[in-house]
């Protein structure tokens, strides 16, 4: 169904302040881009805002894992709607019913998703009519009390069955479907509930905080479970890139000092004028690396993309061992084979199999001396060391002779941690007292991430 006229209407100076809003969420858009996509809107027409959806996506993005930002600024610039008038189902009960009913027959779910918006969304008080909240009130729109009152999982289930079909593989193919169609009425909901937001709040406040990051740009620590399947998929392209990086610096750094006999041997040609220096070749070898790594509940997230990561890029280290913890340090290089990713969840594994908890309460004191006893060998003048955590030691002794230790014997010693650094000094942190002896980055997300690694690994 088309919307009406007032809903969609698409201007230049709109277009501008969209690419606009683009590159404040990393989307890079250029100027060739961007008249590329006022082109796109001539030629596609403003009728079909799905089909202008598409068209400006192929226009203005440039890689993958942005198109789910892009779809929600789009419809915050381009499906802006004055707030309709609430009409909220008379019947809460018949209206899953309905929409069983509609997604079985998998039609469009936009109109049902603004009736059950309607329906279960209000919060924060009511306006002047039933169902209808306004600015003054200080209330909103949900599409998480919405999904709740329809109670999704519900829904899947019965969906599924009403699809038909017989036999383990055909029951596995209706439950993904029917997740599939759930989750596309639940992104319509949310997509209305935004569009209510931004008549309440602005547009452009609604796009700066409203809006949900794209996956490199998830917080690790506050990523669900969707949003890590998404870093996961994303692994094995940022670790090639990473890769290339440290090949072509490895070639860069192979030559090495000017060799002064044979510059001036060559000299004679050009009557001892050392034109064309010499330089002594140096010795090729690739560094080894060592992953200490927090695998406790908090982090786990982090850590367990983390070592999916350096695991991708072991290729480009002589040997990679990798060490879990959580109030003990045990090696846990064995569940990983190289040229295939750990399933989901593998830290929990390491947490119950690996040897790396006694009482289950992070204890950083104690990790670093177990290591320095145990496994202090693996760290030598070609080791490169990545502490992964949050140095949050529950108070107590943060044993910083034991890192000391470590990073006298290592090449390098770095410490990734994916709070944000203004917390580093708050509550049971010991991150300040560990920054006096190691170097500690930020790495709250993918972003984070590929650029310190990249910047940081030696080659």
């Amino acid at each position: 169904m088309s919307p009406p006229p007032d809903r969609f209407a698409p201007t230049s100076d709109r277009l501008v302040d969209f690419v606009t809003l683009l590159r404040e969420h990393n989307i890079h858009a250029g100027p060739s881009e961007t008249i590329d996509a006022a082109a796109a809107i001539v030629a596609l027409g403003t009728t079909d805002p799905r089909v202008l959806r598409s068209g400006l996506a192929a226009c203005l993005l440039r890689r993958n894992g942005q198109r789910r930002v892009f779809d929600q600024l789009f419809d915050l610039y381009f499906l802006g709607v004055s707030l309709p008038p609430a009409r909220p189902s008379e019947n809460p009960e018949d209206l899953r019913e309905r929409l069983i009913a509609i997604l079985v027959q998998g039609e469009d779910t936009a109109e049902l998703a603004r009736e059950a918006l309607n329906t279960f969304g209000a919060y924060g008080g009511a306006g002047e009519s039933a169902g209808r909240v306004t600015q003054a009130s200080g209330a909103g729109w949900s599409s998480y009390l919405t999904m709740k009152s329809l109670r999704p999982d519900e829904i899947s289930e019965q969906l599924a069955q009403t699809m038909g079909g017989t036999g383990q593989f055909d029951t596995a193919v209706r439950t993904i479907e029917a997740r599939r169609r759930v989750d596309q009425f639940r992104a319509d909901v949310q997509t209305e509930a935004r569009l209510r937001s931004a008549e309440l709040r602005g547009t452009d406040y609604i796009a700066r905080r409203g809006v949900e990051n794209s996956a490199d740009r998830t917080d690790f620590l506050g990523a669900r479970e969707q949003d890590l399947a998404e870093m996961r998929r994303l692994v094995h392209p940022l670790a090639r890139k990473l890769a290339t990086r440290l090949a072509v610096r490895r070639k860069k750094a192979v030559r090495g000092q000017i060799d002064l006999r044979r510059t001036l041997r060559r000299s004679m040609a050009t009557g001892g004028v050392p034109v064309d220096p010499v330089l002594r070749a140096r010795k090729r070898g690739r560094p080894d690396l060592v992953v200490l790594a927090d695998v406790s509940g908090s982090v786990s997230g982090f850590a367990e993309f983390t070592l999916q990561l350096v695991q991708a890029l072991q290729d480009q280290f002589s040997k990679v061992r990798s060490f879990g913890f959580v109030d003990t340090c045990a090696e846990i290089t064995q569940y990983f084979t190289p040229g295939e990713p750990p399933p989901p969840g593998f830290a929990q594994n390491i947490v119950r199999e690996g040897g790396v908890a006694r009482f289950g309460s992070s204890n950083y004191g104690e990790v670093l001396q177990g290591f320095v006893d145990h496994y202090l060998d693996a760290v030598g003048p070609r080791t490169c060391v990545l502490i992964l955590g949050d140095a949050r030691t529950n108070r107590t002794d943060p044993n910083l002779a034991a890192l000391q230790a470590i990073t006298e014997r290592a090449k390098a010693v770095y410490w990734l941690n994916p709070e944000p650094s203004r917390s580093w000094s708050t509550g049971d942190s010991a991150a300040e007292d560990y920054t006096d002896i190691v170097t500690m980055h930020e790495c709250r997300n993918v972003a984070q991430l590929a650029e310190v690694i990249g910047r940081l690994l030696p080659a």
